[in-house]
């Protein structure tokens, strides 16, 4: 059986899935041939570079210029003409994409991100591969990109997104709600007492850790200032080394500074509260670890809509500032009893086991192909 896992290569979070279903299916059975790709690399400069700069550009200093484009191609009067023509530009810039899947032609093509179905799809379409496709979308909410006629299964994160889906006019049979996919690391259970000895943090003092995103952006700083005397913090500052500095230099008592790291869950592991962007990636990882999400900064249009699907289940409370911030922390440290439900919640919702059951479907198709 041969596998392609699709991503593109904006944002962090379509990587993180598709490296998840990689490294899970290449463990299970040595019959299985599996390849990772990024769509983008096998697309012009000038279209890569408008993916991921662009993306990162629009995000940082022009977010209004960011909402109009997630609206003008999701609604629908406007999708009519808005999807075609990203359709067609698609095509022609990811043309050795599109001949690599040819070549390739898998039995599966399983797909993070919006634009490898998108391809594979057209492909399908025209007789030029037989795969089957699987869209595995990495938010809560639905962006009409994600729908492509073609793809034989959609793999959804909740039962909100599934019912979004179905709004579009996709089949319920068509549709598997199995979480989105994270990396098996955030399924360990860790030792708070021995981790705390190895970050050499206080183990007793009520934590909360904040997450800024790829590209290190919202109140932390202010937040920090307001909080170090009465909370633990734990700040992950990532590609923002002017924060990650001014921090450091500040040397406040009950705050530990990290830059980009590599064990994110197991500063989660020793965490009681986790403030952080509502991307989607980053909630079903925390939702894996049984945390409480606070969310701040949130990018119009998909973490928006992340956010809305939290509140669906009663999960996670939004904050536009430090004061804000400062606030629900607090309430939550002084009534425990609060903190409790919301973890209860938070056990509710999560599925963690999304790339094991997501190799279950794939198996039980490979099987009903080959009957």
């Amino acid at each position: 059986m041969r596998i392609i896992i699709a991503y593109a290569s904006a944002g962090a979070g379509h990587f993180k899935a598709a490296e998840a279903i990689y490294d899970y299916f290449r463990r299970q059975h040595k019959d299985i041939d599996v390849k990772i790709v990024d769509a983008l690399e096998k697309a012009g400069v000038l279209f890569r570079s408008s993916y991921t700069f662009g993306y990162s550009f629009l995000i940082n200093h022009a977010v209004f210029l960011w909402r109009w484009a997630f609206l003008a191609t999701h609604l629908r009067f406007l999708r009519r003409f808005t999807k075609p023509v990203a359709s067609l530009v698609e095509r022609l810039n990811t043309k050795a994409f599109g001949i690599f899947l040819e070549k390739e032609n898998p039995d599966f093509i399983i797909a993070t991100h919006f634009l490898p179905p998108a391809i594979a799809a057209y492909l399908k379409k025209k007789g030029k591969i037989k795969s089957r496709l699987i869209t595995v979308i990495t938010d809560f909410g639905i962006h009409a990109f994600w729908i492509s006629a073609g793809t034989d299964t959609y793999v959804v994160a909740s039962d909100y997104t599934k019912e979004l889906l179905m709004s579009e006019g996709i089949g319920e049979r068509n549709i598997k709600v199995l979480g989105i996919p994270v990396h098996s690391k955030f399924l360990r259970r860790y030792e708070r007492e021995a981790l705390c000895r190895e970050l050499a943090i206080e183990k007793n003092k009520f934590t909360i850790l904040i997450l800024t995103g790829s590209f290190g952006i919202g109140p932390v700083e202010e937040t920090v200032d307001l909080l170090y005397r009465e909370v633990q913090i734990l700040v992950v500052c990532a590609k923002n080394k002017g924060l990650f500095k001014r921090l450091r230099d500040k040397n406040y008592p009950n705050v530990a500074v990290f830059g980009f790291v590599e064990n994110i869950q197991e500063l989660m592991a020793v965490s009681d509260l986790i403030i952080t962007k509502p991307g989607g990636l980053s909630i079903s990882e925390l939702l894996a670890m049984e945390l409480v999400p606070v969310f701040i900064s949130a990018i119009p249009g998909q973490e928006t809509e992340n956010i809305e699907a939290m509140k669906r289940y009663g999960i996670g409370i939004s904050a536009g500032n430090a004061a804000e911030i400062r606030e629900i922390v607090l309430d939550y440290f002084l009534h425990p009893d609060k903190l409790s439900l919301a973890k209860e919640k938070v056990r509710a919702i999560k599925k963690p086991f999304a790339t094991s059951e997501l190799y279950d479907v794939i198996c039980q198709s490979s099987a009903g192909a080959g009957s």
